[in-house]
Parts: C-alpha cells; structure tokens; sequence
C-alpha cells in the first residue's frame, strides 16, 4: 500500500490543533487500492474521525478531566486525542496504536502542534519518556497490541474505536478492565454499530464536519461517553 500524500490543516471541531490528513475528498477503501489486506493496517491515521475529534474537543473544553492525571489513549491512530489530552495539561500522557505508521503519523502531528514525545524502542514494550520541559507537553507513543490496563493511568481515552465486530469486543474488555480498576474511561463515538452504548453514559454531545466520502454525511452528531 502506497503511504498517502498528507498535509497539515486544522481540525474542523478543534481549530486549535492542526494535524497531517489526507486532503483530497477520498474514502479510507479508495486510499487503501481499493482493497484492505490483513497484514497491512488500513491508513485510519490519514483522516481524522467523528469520535477523536468529539473527545478532543470536550477534553479542551474540560481540562479537568485530565489536568495533572495519568493518560492513557488507546488505538491513537492521528493522534489527536493523545495531543488534546496534552494540551489539556495531563501530567503524563502515553499513546499505543496497533499500526506502526500511525505511531510514525501521530509523532509528527504531535511536533506539529508543540507537543513532544518518545518513541517506542520496541512495540509493546512502552517508550522513552517525552523530552517536553513542561509538564503536560509530552507523549509517550509505542506500536502495541496492548492498552495501558489500570496500572499507572488515571484515565483511559478511545475516540471512535467500535468500528467493527472484530475490533470492539476487545477495545470493549480492554476499557472495562480498566474501569474495573477504578481508571475513569472516556470514549467520542458517532453512533458506530458496534458501540455498546448500554456500559456508557453520555456526558457531551457534538455536531462534527466530517468529510463527505468518508462518511456520507457533512456532519455526524457525536457524543463523548463516560464508562459506568
């Protein structure tokens, strides 16, 4: 698959962070060769979706849900989320995504928006710390399988991870162990599916522009879901 040609623009919902995303109205199928292979992740990275966005936008409107805590963001893709939660002034922040390339992605839109960060020496086993001076402007980025779990992390981010049946069974035990934990679990969902709405309640609701061939629709209400 052919890495997509991107460029820095600001986010719809959230002016304030501006991210490298494929400019040309195209679907993800169309982006991929018109064909998804399993041993080579669909560029989600290249687009910035419903759910991130609505999550990122209540965590700058909300600082305090993450201002000084321990952050985890799960399945980073653009990392947007990461990057808001940093913004936000979380103490520390660490971010995971199964695809190499949208570790690679989410590292340059972090430097893009001031935010710096490690990478990941080895996928799954964590990360350098960040270089920032300032506590709450660095990200710790890895390629993993694995999400943070309750072990060092006050709050657990997702932004529009239910996409499919076979990835949100386990973004859902992941989230779930979690709050089993006593981690504050925070999802953006646009209405996938897949969303097992019944374990969340609503705390904030978003009108997002969306891009039209990616979701056949201008815009898609949003909501941001707190883990019961």
């Amino acid at each position: 698959m052919t890495r997509p040609t991107t460029q820095l623009m600001p986010v719809p919902l959230v002016p304030e962070i501006s991210l490298y995303l494929v400019a040309e109205p195209v679907g993800l199928f169309d982006l991929a060769g018109g064909e998804f292979r399993s041993d080579e992740p669909p560029p989600f990275w290249a687009f910035v979706w419903a759910g991130g966005q609505a999550l990122a936008r209540y965590l700058l409107d909300h600082p305090a849900e993450v201002a000084g805590l321990r952050v985890h963001d799960e399945a980073t893709g653009s990392g947007i989320v990461a990057i808001a939660a940093a913004l936000a002034g979380a103490a520390d922040v660490t971010a995971t995504d199964v695809d190499p390339a949208a570790v690679q992605a989410a590292h340059r839109n972090a430097v893009a928006n001031g935010v710096n960060l490690g990478t990941g020496d080895d996928a799954g086993r964590g990360a350098r710390p960040g270089t920032s001076d300032d506590a709450g402007r660095g990200v710790n980025l890895a390629a993993s399988h694995d999400a943070a779990g309750g072990a060092g992390v006050d709050v657990l981010l997702a932004g529009d991870v239910f996409y499919s049946p076979a990835v949100a069974p386990l973004i859902t035990s992941r989230l779930r162990a979690a709050r089993k934990q006593g981690v504050s679990v925070l999802v953006g969902d646009p209405g996938r599916g897949y969303f097992p709405e019944h374990l969340f309640e609503q705390v904030a609701e978003y009108v997002v522009p969306v891009p039209a061939a990616l979701e056949d629709a201008e815009t898609l209400a949003t909501g941001v879901w707190r883990m019961r």
